[in-house]
């Protein structure tokens, strides 16, 4: 979510983080490994990667690990049907002001809760009833989702989710004619919503801090577009078009931040610092994942079968430079600026990118990211990868097992 995914990039222009020693150890690592054969032709986008051999994760295994992701969702749901809380507090939290950036962060969380439940347990009979009570909290509370403040824009998180939850459940009870058109012009609404608060520029972001005017003049945010993106795309191959000059523009600010190796800037605003440790590839993991099947959706020729296969296959040997930062309590103190809270966004975009591939490919690439899913897993069940309030365990979990479920 940075988001929930949900998070400032502020900490970006705060934090002093030496790049120069981390680059310097990622050419050093990358030597190692191409003198090993782990890395064959890392930039070499013309032909597929050689992948390492794992120790694959049985089919069993996997629906073992869904399910107990799934019992830890229906046991942390709240009465009234959402997920997450303001709650658990540190002395160190991101800037979220009340009330309205914690409705945006229940209302993301409670979206990906719900497409994650109907992804990997609609026939169970438990998620069914934590699907319907949360279905009536999303009638009741997406209508009230808007930015926080002038500066504070994590409502788009909220209303990209909401589209893809809410599409699931358009597909229950499909000879309800009058509960299907409540949910397309609920969708609507959040297409409303993503264009009024779109940045000036094209694409969103989810901090204004140059005018708080009333359309956002905030700095384009890559991965944000991407996930917006995805829902769009998503909703257009269901037959609810979202409006093309929004979706032009935010091709278009993405496509500004994207560099020859399909690394992807952190932000439009680090434009002029391509080769801040961010915004290079190991800062990249998470979000070039989400930014190429956004742009291939959206019918990006350049982003070829052989583009997701390295970056898939990158995610895995380079996993480390996303790991390490997992869990981590300030946003971008670990190597490469990366933040713990795109760990689990970038393994669920992984997951999507591997459906595009043609489906006797998928298997080496599903096998990998099980295997890193499995791995970290926690003993009660759930995921997370940065400590946001009381939503990130939920977040985490509902990615994890959206994950997973393209493992299958």
């Amino acid at each position: 979510m940075n988001r929930l995914i949900l998070l400032p990039a502020i900490y970006l222009l705060t934090l002093a983080v030496c790049t120069t020693d981390c680059c310097a150890e990622e050419t050093k690592s990358d030597r190692e490994k191409e003198r090993s054969g782990i890395l064959a032709n890392p930039l070499d986008f013309s032909q597929p990667p050689v992948l390492p051999e794992i120790d694959a994760p049985s089919q069993v295994e996997i629906q073992q690990s869904i399910d107990r992701g799934t019992a830890f969702l229906l046991s942390i749901q709240n009465s009234n049907g959402s997920w997450g809380s303001p709650t658990k507090t540190k002395g160190l939290n991101i800037y979220a002001p009340v009330p309205g950036a914690h409705h945006a962060f229940r209302a993301a969380t409670t979206a990906l809760c719900v497409s994650a439940l109907l992804e990997v347990a609609a026939d169970d009979e438990a998620a069914q009833q934590a699907v319907q009570k949360a279905e009536v909290w999303m009638f009741e509370h997406l209508g009230d989702l808007r930015r926080a403040t002038g500066n504070a824009i994590y409502n788009v998180w909220g209303h990209a989710y909401s589209i893809q939850a809410l599409l699931r459940l358009r597909q229950l009870q499909p000879e309800d004619t009058e509960r299907r058109e409540k949910i397309d012009a609920m969708i609507r609404v959040q297409f409303d919503k993503l264009t009024r608060y779109a940045s000036v520029d094209g694409g969103w972001g989810y901090y204004d801090f140059r005018y708080q005017a009333r359309q956002p003049t905030s700095s384009s945010i890559s991965f944000v577009n991407g996930a917006v993106l995805v829902a769009f795309a998503e909703a257009k191959a269901a037959g609810i078009d979202p409006p093309q000059k929004v979706v032009d523009k935010a091709v278009a600010a993405t496509l500004r931040q994207q560099k020859k190796d399909f690394t992807y800037l952190y932000g439009e605003y680090l434009r002029t610092q391509p080769m801040r440790g961010i915004n290079r590839p190991g800062g990249s993991l998470g979000r070039s994942q989400c930014c190429n099947v956004a742009l291939r959706l959206w019918g990006d020729e350049k982003i070829t079968d052989n583009v997701i296969k390295n970056w898939l296959y990158r995610l895995y040997v380079r996993n480390g430079w996303l790991d390490i930062g997992r869990k981590r309590p300030v946003p971008h103190e670990s190597w490469f600026q990366v933040a713990g809270y795109f760990y689990y966004f970038g393994h669920y975009y992984a997951g999507l990118n591997i459906e595009q591939l043609p489906a006797d490919e998928r298997g080496p690439y599903q096998s990998m990211l099980a295997k890193l899913m499995l791995d970290r897993q926690e003993k009660n069940g759930s995921w997370w990868d940065y400590p946001l309030y009381n939503y990130h365990q939920q977040y985490g979990t509902a990615y994890a097992l959206m994950t997973l479920h393209r493992c299958q």
